[in-house]
Parts: C-alpha cells; sequence; structure tokens
C-alpha cells in the first residue's frame, strides 16, 4: 500500500551514516539524493530523509524493515549497536505477534523506534 515516507531528522549527515550501517544487512542503500534530502530503498526510494522543518522536540515513529532472514535481523541489531544505537530489543522470537516473528528494536539518531523483523520460520 506505501510507496514511500520520508521522515524528518534533526541531523542529515547522522541520521544518513546510521541508516547507511543499518539498511545494509537487510539489502537497503541509498538510491537518491535529492537537495538536503536522501532516498533509501532496494530498488527504488521508499524511505526519504528530510531535514526538520522546525525546531522542538520530534515525535517518535515505529519503522520496521523486512529481513530476508533470522541472519539479517542479528545483523540490523549488531550493526546499529556498533553505530551507537540504544538497543530497545536484542533480536529474539516474538510469538506475541506470531509464531515465526523474528524481530529486533533499535532506536535512531532522531529516538525513532527502529525494527527489522523477518516473518519465515
Amino acid at each position: 500500500m506505501l510507496d514511500h515516507i520520508a521522515i524528518q531528522v534533526a541531523d542529515i549527515a547522522a541520521s544518513a551514516r546510521f541508516y547507511d550501517l543499518v539498511l545494509a544487512p537487510l539489502g537497503g542503500r541509498r538510491t537518491k539524493e535529492f537537495g538536503a534530502n536522501i532516498g533509501y530503498g532496494t530498488t527504488g526510494h521508499s524511505l526519504w530523509l528530510v531535514p526538520a522543518a522546525e525546531d522542538g522536540p520530534a515525535r517518535e515513529i515505529h519503522l520496521a524493515f523486512t529481513a530476508a532472514d533470522r541472519a539479517a535481523v542479528d545483523a540490523f541489531h549488531a550493526a546499529a549497536v556498533a553505530a551507537g544505537a540504544e538497543s530497545l530489543h536484542a533480536p529474539q522470537l516474538r510469538p506475541e505477534y506470531h509464531a515465526s516473528y523474528y524481530g529486533a528494536f533499535v532506536r535512531d539518531p532522531d529516538g525513532n523506534n527502529v525494527e527489522a523483523v523477518c516473518h519465515t520460520p
């Protein structure tokens, strides 16, 4: 249903460094730079980082990225923690969601809850 989403970030360079590292294990990469905006995807530009339009507190959002397998979820979490992200939930099965839900959750530089999830056994 979604074609793309844009999130406002306080420091575009810091956020780009973070997403460069954590999206790589999931097959994501920078796909376009348009002015100060940076697009990410596997083929297109489904995630955009844009400079925050105003100063002030950001509202937390939750982003969940599809991982091809559980090893990719583990690599995403390891890359995020190595980049200085706070680990919210280490990689593990989350049967409260469904029997094969394997996910990991971290905070990005703007305080957003960012997840990688694999739905296959």
